[in-house]
């Protein structure tokens, strides 16, 4: 459902925000804790550096952090900043033209999914994805 770099970005911002004890979070260990590769995750991380909701220190023990609460960010603005609006508002087949007065071959069937996803993105915030991180209810990786 979302592109590779917002898997990787959601990933991510989820792991930095389950490490708030620390000032930041270097790229290594993010793409370590995700399973990401480090130059993609590293590329995916700069893009969201130029939102309001992740900052980077550049050096030795430069690395990364949030720029607000973790209550405040919800998995929606990761989205956004990585792949756009399509997501919650394009038709599920990629046509420029799909509304209930014309509707693509998928429109029906696909309008709840959309209704649900964009429920879950817009109400979902990292706070709560940190604490069942923490928790140990879930996880961001497989241990091989």
């Amino acid at each position: 459902m979302f592109s590779k770099a917002c898997e990787y970005a959601i990933k991510a911002m989820i792991f930095i925000s389950s490490r708030t004890e620390e000032k930041c979070v270097s790229l290594k260990d993010i793409a370590k804790g995700t399973n990401s590769p480090e130059a993609f995750t590293a590329k995916t991380l700069q893009k969201l550096s130029r939102t309001d909701i992740l900052n980077s220190i550049k050096g030795p023990n430069g690395g990364f952090f949030l720029s607000k609460p973790t209550s405040e960010i919800m998995l929606s603005e990761i989205v956004i900043a990585i792949d756009g609006n399509e997501i919650f508002t394009g038709c599920a087949l990629g046509l420029s033209e799909c509304s209930e007065t014309k509707p693509c071959p998928v429109h029906d069937k696909f309008k709840g999914i959309k209704e649900d996803l964009i429920a879950m993105c817009y109400n979902t915030s990292l706070a709560e994805t940190s604490q069942k991180l923490a928790d140990g209810t879930v996880f961001l990786k497989n241990d091989n």
